[in-house]
């Protein structure tokens, strides 16, 4: 930073004076930040987020450019939807510039309070969040249980999950909402894979695993639809009594979307409701 240490010091005493509250504790060798320092860093961080992004959407406008937008998906969606909205966007912007971040629910959530993406298509995960985020369903996802082509139940009559507890399985991580309904419906059937377990929300690793082993997964239907039908997985004959909750848009509460999430956002409700609907 090019700053002494006494300079530094005296920047965080002003802080504090501006504040009115001490933000961190002097330790012999350190300082720490306490509740209240953690908080304004927190939103700090968040600030100086929304600063860059400013920045970089004001120049690349400034250039003749269409800008940038950062957008968060969970599996299923990027797939089915998410992809074709995204060639659509490219067709009408071919300078915008979008970035695409895959992970679990939560963790985009968290990114979305962050300000470091614009909009995730995802699902809340926690009744918490409604109070956070603002919600908007766009489809449900029925769910199969897969294999390899090559596993020994390829061909078996109706199973039950009973049948397929002792089987190994590639779970996703627990806290994951795909997670917590496969638990309900081992629960449910009053079973539990008793056999060896991975757990992941790479779904790439996941096709891997499946090509070349005897495991079997919990998947949504979007995700894994094209790769049953070109034979590269086989759909067990299991009847699932759940689907996956809807998955949604998530944006920020009480804070309009940029014009670039909006356009994407309207081009997602159209292909949603255009969607079939797997069995």
């Amino acid at each position: 930073m090019h700053v002494t240490q006494p300079a530094a010091t005296k920047i965080l005493l002003d802080i504090e004076d501006i504040f009115e509250a001490r933000l961190f504790e002097r330790l012999p060798r350190e300082m720490r930040p306490n509740e209240l320092g953690l908080f304004a860093l927190r939103w700090a961080a968040a600030t100086l987020a929304g600063q860059r992004q400013f920045v970089d959407e004001f120049n690349a406008l400034r250039q003749g450019g269409h800008g940038h937008l950062a957008v968060g998906a969970i599996s299923g969606s990027a797939s089915k939807l998410l992809a074709p909205a995204v060639r659509e966007m490219l067709r009408r912007r071919p300078l915008l510039v979008l970035r695409l971040y895959e992970q679990s629910s939560d963790q985009l959530i968290a990114w979305l309070a962050e300000r470091r993406i614009d909009l995730v298509i995802g699902r809340l995960t926690d009744r918490t969040q409604r109070a956070q985020v603002q919600y908007e369903p766009l489809t449900g996802e029925p769910l199969w249980v897969v294999a390899g082509p090559g596993h020994p139940l390829r061909g078996a009559p109706a199973l039950d999950l009973a049948q397929l507890a002792s089987c190994p399985w590639i779970l996703y991580p627990p806290l994951t909402a795909l997670r917590r309904i496969c638990d309900e419906i081992f629960g449910a059937a009053d079973s539990t894979p008793r056999a060896g377990s991975v757990e992941t929300t790479s779904f790439l690793f996941a096709f891997e695993l499946l090509q070349g082993s005897e495991m079997l997964s919990l998947q949504p239907a979007a995700l894994v639809g094209k790769y049953v039908d070109k034979g590269l997985l086989i759909r067990l004959p299991v009847e699932i009594p759940e689907r996956m909750p809807d998955y949604g848009l998530v944006t920020r509460l009480g804070e309009e979307p940029a014009p670039l999430a909006r356009e994407l956002m309207a081009l997602l409700r159209g292909l949603a409701g255009a969607a079939p609907v797997l069995a």
